[in-house]
């Protein structure tokens, strides 16, 4: 013998709070997707710029493209981005995010140095595949452990 569905008042509110989460996270990903944009258009212009134009070498390039990147990535991420925020002190929310963002150029750097070093890719098209590698990684996990709403108030939406 099974066991008797619950009742749909019982389920229903539950399933609220996950829709609304995920519609929150949408919106949070749509918005992140945009400032990134931004910071890639800074990582990847100075990425040209630097290893094409000045000459520098490929590696040192990413790494300070890179670190450019995330400055303006932060910026909008904490003023455009993520409209909650964990209740953390700002310097210890800015460490953390920029934890984060090592951890990606960790990342980012592994994969310009196979694509460019191993795989033969110019630096220009290198950059694409290992930009949404660490978009990905940075979106996740900045948003699980930095930006997540409350768990008392997932009914907000943007």
């Amino acid at each position: 013998m099974s066991a008797a569905p619950a009742p749909a008042a019982a389920v229903a509110p539950g399933l609220r709070a996950l829709s609304a989460r995920l519609r929150l996270m949408g919106f949070d990903l749509i918005r992140y997707g945009l400032a990134s944009a931004l910071a890639l258009a800074v990582d990847y212009g100075l990425l040209i710029f630097l290893s094409k134009g000045l000459g520098v070498g490929y590696l040192t390039a990413s790494a300070v493209s890179f670190l450019c990147g995330m400055g303006v990535a932060y910026g909008l991420s904490v003023t455009v981005v993520f409209k909650d925020r964990r209740s953390v002190r700002p310097s210890l929310e800015a460490a953390s995010f920029a934890a984060i963002g090592l951890v990606g150029l960790a990342i980012n750097q592994a994969l310009i140095w196979l694509l460019v070093g191993h795989a033969g890719l110019d630096v220009a098209i290198a950059k694409a595949p290992t930009a949404g590698a660490v978009f990905l990684f940075n979106f996740l996990t900045r948003r699980t452990l930095l930006f997540a709403p409350p768990k008392t108030t997932p009914e907000r939406m943007p």
